[in-house]
Protein backbone atom coordinates (compact mmCIF):
# COMPACT_ATOMS: atom_id res chain seq x y z
CA UNK A 1 0.00 0.00 0.00
CA UNK A 2 1.94 3.47 -0.65
CA UNK A 3 0.07 6.58 0.03
CA UNK A 4 1.09 10.04 -1.60
CA UNK A 5 0.09 13.27 -0.34
CA UNK A 6 0.26 16.60 -2.02
CA UNK A 7 -0.12 19.91 0.11
CA UNK A 8 -1.64 22.40 -2.14
CA UNK A 9 -0.88 26.14 -0.77
CA UNK A 10 -1.22 24.00 2.51
CA UNK A 11 1.65 23.96 4.99
CA UNK A 12 2.97 20.04 5.36
CA UNK A 13 1.88 18.69 8.23
CA UNK A 14 3.13 15.13 9.67
CA UNK A 15 0.48 14.59 12.26
CA UNK A 16 -2.44 15.29 9.40
CA UNK A 17 -0.50 12.98 7.07
CA UNK A 18 -0.39 10.13 10.52
CA UNK A 19 -3.76 10.76 11.20
CA UNK A 20 -5.07 10.37 7.02
CA UNK A 21 -2.64 7.42 7.14
CA UNK A 22 -4.38 5.63 10.20
CA UNK A 23 -7.39 6.31 8.59
CA UNK A 24 -6.68 4.50 4.74
CA UNK A 25 -4.91 1.57 6.49
CA UNK A 26 -8.47 0.62 7.98
CA UNK A 27 -9.72 0.69 4.71
CA UNK A 28 -6.46 -0.84 3.18
CA UNK A 29 -7.05 -3.62 5.39
CA UNK A 30 -10.41 -4.17 4.56
CA UNK A 31 -10.49 -3.92 1.40
CA UNK A 32 -7.10 -6.40 -0.10
CA UNK A 33 -7.75 -5.13 -3.55
CA UNK A 34 -6.85 -1.16 -3.05
CA UNK A 35 -3.47 -0.45 -4.53
CA UNK A 36 -2.35 2.89 -3.61
CA UNK A 37 -4.22 6.23 -2.79
CA UNK A 38 -3.36 9.93 -3.56
CA UNK A 39 -4.31 12.37 -1.19
CA UNK A 40 -4.59 16.45 -1.82
CA UNK A 41 -4.87 19.20 0.68
CA UNK A 42 -6.02 22.26 -0.52
CA UNK A 43 -7.49 25.45 1.10
CA UNK A 44 -10.19 27.73 -0.28
CA UNK A 45 -9.00 31.22 0.97
CA UNK A 46 -12.67 32.65 -0.61
CA UNK A 47 -14.80 29.89 1.96
CA UNK A 48 -14.52 31.40 5.37
CA UNK A 49 -17.05 28.59 7.20
CA UNK A 50 -15.48 25.71 6.01
CA UNK A 51 -12.48 25.71 3.06
CA UNK A 52 -10.02 23.10 4.30
CA UNK A 53 -10.85 20.53 1.05
CA UNK A 54 -9.41 16.83 1.18
CA UNK A 55 -9.88 15.02 -2.00
CA UNK A 56 -8.50 11.41 -1.99
CA UNK A 57 -8.44 8.99 -4.80
CA UNK A 58 -8.09 5.19 -4.64
CA UNK A 59 -6.23 2.97 -7.04
CA UNK A 60 -7.76 -0.65 -8.05
CA UNK A 61 -8.55 -2.85 -10.40
CA UNK A 62 -11.18 -1.17 -12.57
CA UNK A 63 -11.92 2.28 -12.68
CA UNK A 64 -10.17 4.72 -10.05
CA UNK A 65 -12.33 5.71 -7.18
CA UNK A 66 -12.36 10.07 -6.11
CA UNK A 67 -14.14 11.31 -3.23
CA UNK A 68 -13.77 14.94 -1.61
CA UNK A 69 -14.86 17.35 0.98
CA UNK A 70 -14.89 20.82 2.28
CA UNK A 71 -15.21 21.20 5.87
CA UNK A 72 -14.07 23.70 8.65
CA UNK A 73 -10.84 21.84 9.63
CA UNK A 74 -8.94 18.91 7.98
CA UNK A 75 -9.63 16.55 10.10
CA UNK A 76 -13.35 16.50 9.82
CA UNK A 77 -12.66 16.58 6.28
CA UNK A 78 -10.58 13.37 6.15
CA UNK A 79 -13.16 11.57 8.05
CA UNK A 80 -15.95 12.79 5.33
CA UNK A 81 -14.22 11.89 2.49
CA UNK A 82 -13.13 8.27 3.82
CA UNK A 83 -16.81 7.65 4.51
CA UNK A 84 -17.53 8.28 1.22
CA UNK A 85 -14.78 6.31 -0.08
CA UNK A 86 -15.81 3.47 1.99
CA UNK A 87 -19.68 3.75 0.91
CA UNK A 88 -18.08 3.20 -2.77
CA UNK A 89 -16.06 0.54 -1.92
CA UNK A 90 -18.57 -1.56 -0.66
CA UNK A 91 -20.52 -0.96 -3.89
CA UNK A 92 -17.61 -2.13 -5.72
CA UNK A 93 -17.06 -4.91 -3.87
CA UNK A 94 -20.35 -6.37 -4.62
CA UNK A 95 -20.11 -6.58 -7.94
CA UNK A 96 -16.49 -7.80 -7.45
CA UNK A 97 -18.31 -10.75 -5.78
CA UNK A 98 -21.12 -11.45 -8.80
CA UNK A 99 -18.53 -12.36 -11.65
Amino acid sequence: MTVNFQYVDVDVSETLSKFTEEKLDKLFNKYEFLISAMVYFKQDEKDHNAGKICNIELSLPGPRLYATSNEHNFEVAVRETISDLERQLKKRKQVFKTH
